[in-house]
């Protein structure tokens, strides 16, 4: 049985994003695992000492996975610490840089591994966006290939700073039957082992399919 996905728009870490004391329950565990891959060129340092002080407070301790680069990612023992995880956060602000450190790696299937056994695994950010497949490419709005761990899905994490008309063109370039969510700052999307997805945060979560505004049950 697979663990919760957590896709959040990004502010990660902050007031407001109290879905995160509901993933550590529903990790079973208190360690968070942090992989700050999509910050390796902008103090990914500041990232993960963010995560420890937000995680002491829920009573939980960081531990970082330094995976930066791609020989990070086919490292094995990185792997096997990914594999062990009970949750797993991927964070940072390229999500390109992501893709290519992480893309048919040992460590990318470590963490799919891990998630599929029970795990929570969540993404911030551009760590939100390259986990589906395929993902929103922040410069122009469109589409290219992502992680895919949930398929048919798209999401704009930091969609409460996009212009409405950034959002229009995001929005009329989705392929036809893939679910695009606009996800506000401090604002969740979780699917349970279930399948069944709920919103949690500060922000509302919008889901277009085929131009037309769908429910949270419209999504893969």
């Amino acid at each position: 049985m697979t663990g919760t996905l957590a896709l959040v728009g990004g502010r990660e870490w902050t007031d407001g994003c109290t879905f995160d004391r509901d993933l550590l329950e529903r990790s079973g565990g208190s360690e968070v695992l942090v992989l700050p891959t999509g910050s390796a060129y902008e103090r990914p340092d500041r990232l993960v000492e963010q995560a420890r002080t937000w995680f002491a407070a829920l009573g939980a301790t960081v531990t970082e996975l330094p995976v930066l680069a791609r020989p990070d990612a086919m490292d094995a023992d990185l792997a096997e610490q990914a594999r062990a995880a009970s949750f797993i956060y991927l964070a940072g602000a390229s999500a390109q840089h992501t893709r290519s450190v992480l893309k048919d790696s040992p460590l990318f299937d470590a963490l799919v591994e891990a998630y599929r056994g029970g795990a929570v695994l969540a993404g911030t950010n551009a760590g939100a966006d390259v986990l589906c497949d395929p993902m929103v490419d922040f410069r122009g709005g469109a589409f290219t290939v992502g992680l895919g761990v949930v398929t048919n899905m798209a999401v704009i994490p930091r969609a409460d700073t996009w212009s409405p008309e950034k959002i229009h063109r995001t929005v009329a370039l989705a392929p036809e039957g893939v679910a695009l969510a606009a996800l506000p700052e401090a604002t969740a999307l979780l699917r349970a082992a279930d399948g069944t997805w709920t919103a949690a945060g500060v922000g509302s979560v919008e889901v277009h399919l085929d131009g037309r505004l769908v429910g949270l049950a419209e999504l893969p």
